[in-house]
């Protein structure tokens, strides 16, 4: 393996780097006062990826009066080190999704810092926890301001662009702009069927992407619905940690093959996507939403080697009931009994299910009120999303609601339809997070546009301090 320089010397170039490409400085926007406290320019709310890189990008735009909050301890935010169970990041290891173009801030040169070269091109695609450790620096390094243990709980817009942030057992913030940095499920909540929900104690199944103690299920049997990439991860960590049986069953008659985002990320959709008109937008997702993401070969290889995997094709839940502490599952193969069940039934985006929004969740513009699809082509997923700005922010149904909303913007799934792979994937954070923090600036600034531009032609501060003409006897 190839010489190593360490992180030390990686974060001295990193510090160099900052300094050559004019990273900080005075802050340009204009203090705001109130009764109530101290008034943040921006909350971010999230501190996973795409919270902490949009703390660095306003950073980079000189906003420093800002605060990320995160409900979670330091160093668990996100999904990396909670819910997901995938063994490796199912994106390329090349992309480039939150370092701004700084090469010293990449994920590549934070691992050769550590494992050479030759490491680098060893690895096939990043690891779960290598990716959580190089966010621990990322934030680590660029001294974000973030605080943990932060549940927000409400949003109460107090009218002249501010918002009291209500949080769990701690004191109010107020912020002029609030960002939603709240991930996949951060746009609405994740779905679970009402033939599970109306049938089943809670105690005997769970979501994906809740916290599930599978040592707990050592040689029990477990049924999983849906055959996206996370009912394999969850089959591999279940058998892994000594459960009897993982179950697979999947609706369709072949497994999930296409990823559109591999076809995305080539021809420039994750980038350019924003450009196109609505029936356009409509159209690719309601093919998108039509894939369910495959697992990636490994996954599924890592999956199926175990003896205890089973996968059931053609198979979808046509009942369940509950028989004293289990579970049993008819498809049209015939019953199925388990001691747990595992939903990889995704998500549903809708404002109306977020309890921070429920105050403003009516004003909230969807795509249901701003774009009617050809006869018979309507999708209800698509329609409940959000309709946002150009910029991730949240727009109003009517002119009423305008006021209240402005300020809030939705850097989560929910921006998928309005705005492509942004905060919805690695791919598309690269170029979503400059759209994200001009979004910001440009309100901050347009904000305050009277005070700036009276101050502007106000403005007399010679820079210039010399005399010329000179006087006629020093001429001569």
């Amino acid at each position: 393996m190839s010489a190593t320089i360490g992180l030390p010397a990686l974060e001295a170039d990193l510090a160099r780097q900052l300094v050559l490409i004019g990273h900080g400085g005075t802050d340009w926007t204009r203090p705001r006062a109130h009764p109530q406290g101290h008034v943040h320019d921006v909350v971010i709310v999230g501190g996973g990826q795409s919270g902490l890189a949009a703390a660095f990008g306003l950073l980079r735009e000189r906003v420093s009066n800002i605060l990320v909050i995160d409900e979670n301890t330091q160093g668990y935010e996100g999904p990396w080190e909670t819910y997901a169970r995938m063994i490796t990041l199912r994106t390329p290891k090349d992309l480039t999704p939150i370092d701004f173009g700084i090469p010293a801030l990449t994920y590549r040169s934070w691992w050769e810092a550590q494992h050479g070269a030759a490491g680098w091109e060893a690895v096939d695609k990043i690891a779960r926890g290598d990716w959580m450790d190089y966010l621990r620096w990322y934030r680590r390094v660029l001294a974000l301001p973030v605080r943990n243990d932060t549940r927000l709980t409400l949003i109460e817009p107090l009218g002249d662009g501010i918002h009291r942030l209500h949080l769990d057992s701690q004191p109010p913030l107020l912020t002029r702009k609030v960002v939603l940095a709240t991930g996949i499920h951060g746009g609405g909540e994740w779905h679970t069927p009402a033939m599970i929900r109306d049938a089943l104690s809670p105690a005997l199944y769970a979501h994906t992407s809740a916290p599930i103690d599978y040592a707990a299920l050592a040689g029990r049997r477990i049924g999983i619905l849906g055959g996206g990439a996370s009912a394999f991860d969850n089959a591999n960590a279940a058998l892994a940690l000594g459960v009897e049986a993982a179950h697979v069953f999947i609706r369709r008659p072949i497994l999930p093959r296409i990823n559109p985002i591999r076809f995305m990320e080539r021809v420039g959709f994750t980038g350019r996507y924003p450009a196109l008109d609505d029936a356009d937008k409509y159209a690719v997702m309601a093919s998108f939403l039509g894939h369910n993401q495959p697992p990636t070969n490994d996954t599924f290889d890592r999956a199926a080697a175990w003896p205890g995997f089973a996968l059931h094709l053609g198979a979808p839940w046509l009942a369940v009931e509950q028989t004293e502490n289990r579970v049993r599952v008819t498809t049209p193969q015939g019953r199925h009994d388990f001691d747990f069940v595992i939903l990889s039934t995704g998500l549903v985006s809708d404002p109306g299910l977020r309890p921070e929004l429920a105050l403003v969740a009516d004003g909230i513009a969807r795509w249901a009120d701003r774009f009617a699809p050809p006869p018979g082509s309507a999708n209800a997923l698509i329609d409940a999303h959000p309709y946002l700005g150009p910029g991730f922010e949240l727009l109003p149904r009517t002119s009423s609601a305008a006021a209240a909303l402005h300020g809030l913007f939705a850097f989560n799934y929910s921006a998928l339809i309005s705005l492509g792979l942004s905060a919805s994937a690695l791919s598309g954070l690269r170029t979503a997070l400059p759209r994200l923090v001009k979004g910001i600036t440009d309100q901050l600034f347009l904000d305050d546009r009277t005070a700036l531009v009276a101050d502007l032609i106000a403005y007399d501060e010679a820079e210039f301090v010399g005399e010329w003409p000179k006087s006629t006897e020093e001429a001569a």
